[in-house]
């Protein structure tokens, strides 16, 4: 295994691990440190579309570590009410999953081709931090509808998971796009968030095992080391950003994120803007 190729994925597990939770996009952050890096110069890029995919699952594991007591519905210590209830609220993540499943089957390897780059990494970047200083701005005062889990209905459930479609564009952050939205439908900003957390499960094992599919099992013993790597990275880095997201909210709210997104998407432009000026010079 090349040692310098550990620690950039040492790297993108630690980006992953904070920006998969945080509304900033953890997608167009891998992409703008994977340029930056060079990365592509010594892993295949079929190795590389995959390993943004499948790194998640490391950061999902987090969720299923934190949340297990409100996800797991087979506890003996819950009785049958709660366990009734934990179970309908997997049947609302099912629900939500169903759009953003259909679109990425679908269009998966469009996305892929047309996508990925960082034109629209920046532009979706910017679009939804604008969004993110409007929505808060409209909610400044107000009081949500939506105050506990339970109290998402079904046909909110499958509304939060159409606006999870956009997320499949780079650089718009899943996280980003269904907070927004369960915020538009009225639920509060720790209801969204979690709702969110949830979302990722599914979502996310669904879209690693089409990716490792995809890319036949022909790993290396060097790929898989630095895939599993990258895994436990993002699983410890995100229990701690998942942590500190959950206080955070509870006393402010998103439109800092909405600041750094617009920042990050001027210098994204900047600096490839920049880059290849060199190139052709």
């Amino acid at each position: 295994m090349n040692y310098l190729d550990l620690i950039k994925v040492i790297i993108l597990g630690i980006i992953e691990g904070i920006t998969e939770w945080l509304p900033i996009s953890s997608t167009g952050h891998l992409i703008i440190v994977e340029n930056i890096m060079n990365i592509e110069n010594s892993l295949s890029p079929e190795f590389l579309e995959m390993f943004r995919v499948v790194i998640q699952l490391g950061a999902v594991m987090a969720v299923v570590v934190l949340f297990w007591n409100k996800l797991f519905p087979f506890s003996f210590k819950k009785g049958f009410k709660v366990k009734q209830e934990t179970m309908t609220l997997w049947y609302k993540i099912v629900v939500a999953c169903v759009p953003a499943g259909i679109i990425g089957i679908l269009f998966d390897d469009m996305i892929d081709k047309y996508l990925y780059n960082y034109q629209v990494v920046a532009l979706t970047l910017i679009l939804y931090g604008i969004l993110f200083i409007v929505v808060e701005n409209k909610n400044r005062g107000k009081r949500f509808r939506i105050n506990e889990l339970s109290e998402i209905d079904y046909k909110t459930a499958l509304l939060i998971g159409i606006f999870q479609v956009l997320a499949l564009i780079p650089g718009t952050s899943r996280s980003g796009s269904t907070i927004i939205g369960g915020m538009l439908l009225g639920a509060s900003r720790t209801v969204s968030a979690e709702f969110t957390f949830f979302l990722a499960i599914p979502i996310m094992f669904g879209a690693s095992l089409l990716k490792i599919i995809k890319f036949g099992f022909n790993f290396t013993a060097a790929e898989l080391s630095l895939l599993l790597v990258g895994m436990a990275v993002a699983f410890v880095v995100s229990i701690f950003a998942i942590r500190y997201l959950m206080n955070f909210i509870k006393k402010h709210d998103f439109k800092v994120f909405g600041w750094y997104r617009i920042v990050l998407g001027a210098i994204v432009i900047i600096y490839f803007l920049a880059t290849s000026s060199k190139i052709l010079s």
